[in-house]
């Protein structure tokens, strides 16, 4: 709990400082438990269920933690038009990687795209997914 108190300390004074500080925790702790919300709500002076709505909002913020490495894949319309949805299809087989749809990441002229971490992986075909989700496993 000492550091989500730091987390949350490093954002004091901050204009609108609930999501810097639900995400510094996600990434600190890979998800926002019910006592970081409780800490949370507390020392913002919100309520419980104004902090656990916007973790139970945005995708991004889990509850409960995950150890299987996250693999996000761009399934916006440009990464649809260049193959991403056979993509998708060759990845059921794969639940060591957590896999979560995201609606572009930018790279939409070197799609299909996938993100693991902050780094973006672009020109993706079977082979170069197989090989990126095998590296995370």
């Amino acid at each position: 709990m000492e550091r989500l108190q730091d987390i949350i300390a490093a954002h004091a004074g901050r204009e609108g400082p609930l999501l810097p500080i639900l995400h510094d925790v996600q990434a600190e702790y890979g998800h926002v438990s019910e006592d970081s919300v409780r800490a949370i709500a507390q020392a913002l002076n919100l309520s419980r269920a104004e902090v656990h709505g916007v973790v139970s909002f945005y995708h991004d913020f889990h509850s409960e933690p995950d150890a299987r490495p996250v693999l996000k894949l761009c399934r916006a319309e440009a990464c649809q038009a260049r193959g991403v949805e056979a993509l998708a299809a060759g990845l059921a087989e794969h639940s060591r990687v957590k896999v979560e749809a995201v609606y572009c990441l930018g790279l939409c002229a070197v799609g299909p795209n996938a993100m693991v971490g902050s780094k973006v992986h672009a020109r993706l075909d079977a082979a170069k997914l197989v090989a990126l989700v095998e590296a995370l496993a």
